[in-house]
């Protein structure tokens, strides 16, 4: 039923379009039967040429049975392949090998920065959850949460919170979510097992057709792994009580099917003197099916629950009077529990020559209850401003797209239309005052939200010999609906809005060495459905990002690639939910502009380095000069490292900088920044690895999260303040931190 539901726009299109003569095609896969993007495949004769798509098919029109094809792609042996047969699709499987600079060659329709994650998972494995968002060159995190809450996300001149101004998604499943208890797009990605990634695709800026709400200063999607070559147990342990158990185990790996699944569980006290008392279990299993018609489906379920203590954000003077240590508390009784399940569903099928449908399908249920207090006594003098927000969510969505590709005298195009929905069911979304997290003494506000999200897409790429010209057009249209439960009778508000998000970009590919782009791109994030029903005649509800990009990729020698670009973003008027006071704050329109340089560069076949630095100009327009600095928004960051890889032996130091930054508008409170050096080697002998990872590897004092932030405490001798105070809190950064490893693979 799903599926038929989800093909009827590939039967109008089967309807128009038909089959334009024989072809080969297929589909290119790593030992895991993952699908390989970006796979490149030439004709030896004729160097006719194809690269594989997003699910890996690829068609190579022009060849006959009995030539000969040359496939190729970074990290994996090239293979000769001679064509048998091409009334069938075939499967062709490709072997790990080192990465090899030498291999990167440009090309029109395959996105660089797709390619730069590839070398960086691959020379640098994701080894904890924290890492997982780094992968992003150029994006920053902050945990200021007993290790449980989303972090707090920097990119491109923003502090954005955690989650509203990236687009970030698992298998094509959303992340963020709207209007949330604590904060808009918050995006807890927890539940994502750091092993089962396959690769991370991203790219900064408004410019992605297929990419909607909150892809303003970029979008982030990762893709689990279809199978499994192995099955591997791991246990990690270290400091802090620290403990960790990974399994993956293989169940189904074949031509035609894959199924494996996947079990992490953690623990950890932290560095605190409040024991953080951390634990997280997740669960996912995958399968994967090819059909004799060519389709291809795969079905991930997932589970994920945490829960945990905090000693949350302490102010500095409570620490250099000597009142607690910088892993000491204020208040230790913060915390909180989240778990979600996750169901996604995701069907390709290669029609014919020309006509590609991809669709997907995913329900997700939610629940989070979080305990936090900002302020202390600033509000309530005797029992304190600890506060309670918690929700239960069910998310459901589906998309499905078609792609149409031909040719014409003067090149190739590719028609690309999508249509899609997103609806959540938020119950119980609640504020409320509490004291040592376990007496309610006041509810602020309580209701039940029905966000739902409908949009469509077009894009289209002209390719003109060496010029890729992708104009592409994005409608979405949302209905809010909130129930106040505080109010005696049941009167809900409503509203609809609308956006159109328009792009325009130019990629020219000189030659296989060098390319440049201008990208340029309206993009919006929504606001929070209370947000949105107080300002219901405001035009800007769904606030748009005004986004263009100038850079280039360029091959300097054949083990090193460059990549730079100069970019602009506005942003316009927003209001803004704050979750954690329960009102709305204005805010005005933004300018940022900045440059993002990176470079590879591989010494030899086992010494490989990385960097990317970045540089943000961030303004308030509205605000008077002098007044006018954007909080907490990065201004220069710099990360990169060096790897080894060699007979067994793989190792990695690597380091991030990120500047002192203004923490208010007139930057006369200040964040520090900090400079980190972490350090991981392994050893692998037959089935077995052996190795270790080291964060803060100077044990380096250092500030993770920090705010400007208005509060009054308890005093030791049990009298409160006599005023207020405005300054920094934070949450330290962790200390020198060790952990050893035991891997063992069958």
């Amino acid at each position: 039923m799903l599926k038929n539901l989800l093909s009827l726009l590939a039967i109008a299109f089967v309807g128009v379009f038909s089959a334009h003569g024989q072809a080969f095609k297929g589909r290119v896969l790593d030992s895991g039967s993952s699908p390989i993007i970006g796979a490149y495949l030439i004709h030896g004769d004729s160097e006719h040429h194809a690269h594989t798509n997003d699910s890996g098919y690829f068609v190579l029109p022009g060849v006959s049975a009995g030539d000969t094809l040359q496939i190729s792609h970074i990290g994996f042996e090239r293979q000769v392949y001679v064509i048998e047969d091409l009334t069938k699709e075939v499967t062709i499987r490709m072997k790990d090998a080192a990465i090899e600079l030498g291999e990167v060659v440009f090309s029109q329709d395959i996105n660089p920065l797709n390619t730069l994650s590839r070398i960086d998972l691959k020379t640098n494995p994701v080894n904890t959850s924290q890492d997982i968002l780094r992968k992003v060159p150029g994006l920053f995190i902050g945990q200021h949460a007993g290790g449980g809450k989303a972090e707090q996300i920097f990119l491109r001149g923003f502090d954005i919170d955690h989650g509203t101004d990236i687009n970030i998604t698992v298998d094509g499943m959303p992340v963020n979510m709207v209007s949330h208890a604590h904060g808009q797009g918050y995006s807890d990605l927890h539940f994502l097992i750091p092993e089962t990634i396959e690769r991370v695709d991203f790219d900064k800026g408004p410019y992605n057709a297929d990419k909607g709400n909150f892809a303003t200063a970029g979008y982030v999607n990762f893709q689990t792994k279809r199978g499994l070559d192995k099955s591997s147990v791991s246990v990690q342990g270290g400091s802090f009580n620290s403990m960790r158990t990974v399994g993956l185990f293989k169940l189904i790996n074949d031509t035609k099917s894959n199924a494996y699944i996947a079990t992490e569980y953690l623990s950890n006290d932290g560095p605190f003197e409040s024991s953080q008392n951390f634990s997280r279990l997740n669960l996912m299993g995958k399968y994967g099916l090819t059909l004799e018609d060519g389709s291809d489906i795969s079905l991930l379920a997932s589970y994920f629950t945490s829960k945990w203590d905090a000693s949350g954000q302490i102010p500095v003077r409570a620490v250099e009077s000597g009142q607690i240590t910088e892993f000491g508390a204020l208040d230790d009784t913060e915390g909180g529990v989240t778990s979600r399940m996750n169901l996604a569903l995701n069907h390709t099928k290669l029609v014919n020559d020309r006509l590609f449908v991809k669709n997907n399908a995913y329900y997700s249920t939610y629940d989070f209850e979080l305990f936090s207090n900002f302020t202390f006594f600033l509000e309530d003098s005797i029992n304190g401003d600890q506060i309670r927000q918690r929700e239960n969510r069910a998310i459901f969505g589906a998309e499905s797209q078609v792609t149409y590709t031909n040719t014409f005298s003067g090149g190739d195009y590719a028609l690309q239309f999508g249509v899609g929905l997103r609806n959540d069911f938020i119950r119980d979304n609640e504020l409320a005052g509490t004291k040592n997290r376990d007496s309610v003494r006041f509810v602020t506000q309580r209701g039940d939200i029905t966000e739902s999200n409908y949009y469509s897409y077009v894009n289209f790429d002209l390719f003109l010999n060496k010029l890729r010209i992708n104009p592409g057009i994005r409608v979405d249209y949302f209905k809010y609906l909130y129930q106040d439960q505080l109010t005696p009778e049941y009167d809900p508000a409503s509203l609809t809005a609308a956006v159109v998000s328009p792009k325009l970009n130019f990629i020219y590919t000189v030659n296989p060495s060098v390319q440049v782009f201008l990208k340029s791109g309206i993009g919006f994030h929504s606001n929070d459905t209370r947000v949105v029903l107080e300002r219901p005649n405001n035009e800007s509800i769904l606030p748009r990002g005004f986004g263009a990009d100038l850079g280039g990729n360029f091959k300097l020698s054949p083990r090193l690639i460059v990549n730079g670009a100069l970019w602009y973003l506005g942003l316009e008027q927003e209001f803004v939910y704050v979750g954690d006071a329960g009102i709305v704050e204005a805010g005005g329109r933004t300018a940022r502009r900045g440059v993002d340089l990176g470079l590879r560069w591989q010494a030899n076949n086992w010494i490989y380095l990385d960097g990317d630095f970045t540089y943000s100009y961030a303004r308030s327009i509205d605000d008077p000069e002098g007044d006018n600095l954007i909080p907490l928004a990065p201004r220069i960051t710099t990360t990169g490292g060096l790897s080894v890889e060699k007979n067994g032996f793989a190792g990695a130091l690597r380091a991030r900088y990120l500047q002192d930054r203004p923490a208010n508008e007139d930057n006369s409170v200040v964040a520090e920044g900090y400079t980190i050096l972490d350090l991981n080697a392994s050893y692998s002998f037959n089935n077995f690895t052996v190795g270790f990872f080291i964060q803060n590897l100077l044990n380096s004092d250092w500030k993770e999260t920090q705010f400007d932030t208005e509060s009054r405490i308890r005093l030791p001798n049990g009298q409160l303040e006599s005023s207020p105070v405005s300054e920094i809190h934070f949450t330290p950064g962790t200390p020198f931190n060790f952990t050893g490893f035991v891997k063992f693979s069958f």
